[in-house]
Formats: structure tokens, C-alpha cells, sequence
């Protein structure tokens, strides 16, 4: 078995340099390490399997559940370290994992072409935003769609989109890109379209690692990380809630789930945290590729949120209408420690999530003409969502003399049978707005903060929003 696989190693490598090679339209040097090889690990038991394969840390590209199945990309030492370790391990001949990306999925230049066309053609309803800048100092735009999309409004919801945390991840920012162009070229068409702008902000960052995507192009089309060194950092490894804690990433650097010399080193990470420390979204989904799976936090085995009612309720009816497998990145995959959904959740409680769009069939790099059906499809989370804004669930601000208090805690009961139960504790946001998504029940606030007299008040939540203010 090892003699026939190496022997296809060889064929693999001539057609993986042939075919990486006519890809010319952004360099001339697109291929992937001739040495590497994309293997599948057939599992007798998926989860036990997958806890052996992520001590590892290998480069696992995808997973099939279904079908107990996971693609690694190897070499061919991790190969044979593989089948020595009893793995059933096999040489795959993929072609999309294996040729490198069409040429009509985006660069980070034409992104940002896009981006300001779309706000040259709708300024009313568009802001365009260089949000920071990347350790090589790219610019890392995202377009901000509103009524009025240049005033801040503290009594809309804010929700975020993002795209690309990993480079080679290249149909997550088609996804991005898709919700942009549905929401601005609908909007005055479409009922329900015109009152998602007009209601809410809504925040779309379609391509987040763009070192790392321009070394897609122009070096490895399976590069991951981002640009840092000649080995680069896992970018959805390096925020600070419980970085480096549950064997959910590596420390090495050569690993491509490395999670940085420390906690949020990396520019890109500081960049996504002062975003959303910004808007203090409700929601926020992140694209990535590929399972077809609706991830929400914690990352780390056996952890899950507060309110887990809700959180796991939403990503669940995510999985079902995408006909995606739902559930914690442990349950799903393996324990993952220093990722973006987990630090949202616990700094700002965010209720975010991860959808792995594609199939393993489809791997990175599909056909752009998967392009079309992969986000038509998407479009029923992402709207999902938008409509959950106006469910159930409580929205107010706090002022004091008018002026609205940035500094303070709305710590909430759930009322269960004729008790009440600690339920969950929501930072406010510091325009004085705060939002908590809940599901129909009685509730018990508290309001706390260093310059608040503590304040109480028992609410009943029902089917859509309600508003509650505190003028103290």
C-alpha cells in the first residue's frame, strides 16, 4: 500500500504543476509544493478519529460526517506517519483541491474595486470603510449598507458578515459579495429587503485575510494563514478567549493552525476586534470552506454559551434550511481554541457563527460555475438572520439626564416555572444600546454599572421585539 501510493505521488505532483501552471491571470507561479499530497482518513469512528487526527495538527481541509471521512493536505513524511500510525489513509486525486483557483474569483485589488463601485453606485445606502490594515499594510475595507448609511443610528441593530479568515477559503467572499449585491440592487424592489436596509446596519467584510489571499496568487493556492514570515499565523487561532488552552490549535510554526507567538499578535486580529468592538453587532456570520457546516461557539469539548437556547436554536434552523450539519466546532470537528465566533460571543456576547460553505466534492478552489448555486443557497441564513432582528428578544438604551451611559451590565433571569434562573449577562454597547436576543418568556433585568444605581425590571418577551428603556 505505501509503495502504490508513493508511486501515485508522482503522477499526482506532474498534474498538479500542469495544471497549476496555465493559471496566469495574477502571476505566473501558482502551484502548489509539488511534494504535497491531498489524502482522505476514513474513520470507523468519526469522533474518535478526528480527536486522533487534530493531535496532530495536520492541515485538515474538509470533513464529510456522513460519510466518516476527513481530506488532509500532507506531505509525504506526514503521509507515511500517517499510515504507520494506523490511519486508513489514502491518496486522493481531487481535482478542484488540486489545480488552484479560477481565475474569476477576486484578489484583495479587485475586492476593493468592487467594494467602491458598489458605494459609487449607491451612496445613500452605502458607507465604505477602510477598517485597517494588514501586516504587509493592505487596506481591509468593508461596506457598511443602511438608510442613511452615513449616520450612526443607536436604535437600529447592527449585524456583521465576514469573508476569508483563511486565504485558499476563496468562495467566502463570493458569499459576502452576494448579500452586498441582493441588498442594494433589491432594496426599493423588494418589501422585505427595503426594510433590512432601512431597519438595521449591516456590516460586510468580504475578504479579511488579504496577505494571505495574495499569496494564493502569486506563491501557494493552498497557503491558509496569513503573511507573517515565511510561515504565517492562523489568523482563527490568535483571538484572546481562551487562546492556546484546549489543544485547539499549535503552537508551532509550522503547523498551519498556529496561533501566534501570543495572544492577538497579529494586525489583522486587532483589526477585526476594533470592528466589532465598534459596531457591536447581534449577529455575525463568518464564511469559510468547506463541509457545509453551521459552527456556533465554544470552540473547546464540552463548553457551550449562556444561552444556549437561543445560540444552538438559530444555528440549527441555519443547518436545516442549508441542509448543513449544526453544532460546536467539537462536536462537529475538534476542539478549537483562540477562534473569532468565541471571542465575539465572550467579549461582546455576539451571537456568531461559522458556515462552511461547500462540499468535499467541491474542496477551496471549486468551478466558479459553483459560484451561483453555493450563494443562492446561503442566502437563507444570512436572511434568516436579518429577519430574527425584529423577533423575539429586547432592545432599549440607557441614558441618564439625556445623555446616553456607555458603562454598563444588563444582567437578565429567565423565569422557570415560579423561580427565576441566572440566564445570561450582556455588556452595553457604549452609544447606551443594548440588544439580547431571547426566546418568548418572563425575564427579570438588572442594571448595573459604576455609575448606575443597580435598577431591576421584570419584562414579558413574546414573539417579536420589544423595547425596553432605563432613564436613570
Amino acid at each position: 500500500m505505501i509503495r502504490s501510493n508513493l508511486a501515485l505521488l508522482g503522477v499526482l505532483s506532474f498534474f498538479s504543476f500542469a495544471a497549476f501552471s496555465h493559471q496566469t491571470k495574477k502571476a505566473d507561479t501558482q502551484f502548489l509544493m509539488p511534494s504535497t499530497l491531498i489524502v482522505k482518513v476514513q474513520f470507523k469512528n468519526y469522533k474518535l478519529g478526528m480527536w486522533k487526527l487534530n493531535q496532530l495538527h495536520l492541515d485538515v481541509a474538509g470533513i464529510d460526517i456522513k460519510n466518516k471521512f476527513a481530506e488532509v493536505i500532507v506531505s509525504e513524511a506526514e503521509f507515511k506517519k500517517l499510515e504507520n500510525m494506523g490511519f486508513d489513509v489514502s491518496v486522493t486525486m481531487s481535482k478542484s483541491l488540486m489545480r488552484g483557483p479560477d481565475s474569476q474569483y477576486k484578489t484583495p485589488a479587485e475586492i476593493e474595486t468592487i467594494l467602491t463601485d458598489f458605494h459609487n453606485r449607491y451612496p445613500e445606502l452605502t458607507q465604505l470603510k477602510e477598517v485597517g490594515k494588514s501586516l504587509q499594510g493592505r487596506s481591509i475595507w468593508a461596506l457598511k449598507i443602511s438608510e442613511h448609511a452615513n449616520t450612526h443610528v443607536a436604535t437600529k441593530p447592527v449585524v456583521l458578515f465576514n469573508g476569508m479568515h483563511h486565504a485558499r477559503e476563496v468562495m467566502g467572499p463570493e458569499v459576502a459579495l452576494d448579500i452586498i449585491e441582493t441588498l442594494l440592487t433589491n432594496y426599493g424592489k423588494d418589501n422585505k429587503i427595503t426594510h433590512w436596509v432601512d431597519a438595521n446596519e449591516i456590516w460586510v467584510m468580504p475578504m479579511f485575510n488579504v496577505d494571505g489571499n495574495n499569496l494564493v496568487w502569486t506563491q501557494d493556492t493552498m497557503w491558509r494563514k496569513n503573511a507573517r514570515g515565511n510561515y504565517g499565523v492562523d489568523i482563527n487561532r490568535n483571538y484572546p478567549y481562551a487562546w492556546g488552552t484546549c489543544n485547539g490549535s499549535s503552537g508551532s510554526k509550522n503547523a498551519q493552525d498556529y496561533r501566534g507567538p501570543s495572544a492577538a499578535s497579529e494586525p489583522e486580529t486587532n483589526v477585526m476586534m476594533n470592528l466589532v468592538k465598534d459596531i457591536r453587532p447581534v449577529f455575525d456570520i463568518s464564511y469559510h470552506s468547506y463541509s457545509e457546516l453551521v459552527i456556533y461557539p465554544m470552540g473547546c469539548n464540552g463548553k457551550r454559551v449562556q444561552n444556549a437556547d437561543v445560540v444552538e436554536s438559530i444555528g440549527k434552523q441555519m443547518g436545516s434550511l442549508l441542509k448543513y450539519t449544526a453544532g460546536t466546532a467539537w462536536e462537529t470537528l475538534y476542539s478549537v481554541d483562540g477562534g473569532d465566533i468565541d471571542w465575539m460571543y465572550s467579549e461582546y456576547q455576539v451571537i456568531p457563527y461559522v458556515i462552511e460553505v461547500n462540499s468535499a466534492s467541491d474542496g477551496f478552489q471549486p468551478d466558479y460555475s459553483k459560484r451561483g448555486p453555493t450563494v443562492e443557497l446561503n442566502r437563507k441564513a444570512w436572511q434568516l438572520l436579518l429577519d430574527r432582528l425584529d423577533g423575539a428578544g429586547i432592545r432599549g438604551h440607557v441614558t441618564s439626564k439625556g445623555e446616553a451611559v456607555s458603562d454598563f451590565l444588563v444582567k437578565i433571569q429567565k423565569k422557570i416555572g415560579s423561580q427565576y434562573s441566572d440566564y445570561m449577562t450582556y455588556r452595553g454597547n457604549a452609544d447606551g444600546s443594548y440588544h439580547v436576543v431571547l426566546n418568548p418568556g418572563e425575564y427579570h433585568l438588572t442594571l448595573s454599572g459604576p455609575s448606575i444605581q443597580t435598577t431591576a425590571q421584570e419584562i414579558i418577551v413574546e414573539k417579536n421585539r420589544s423595547e425596553v428603556n432605563f432613564d436613570l
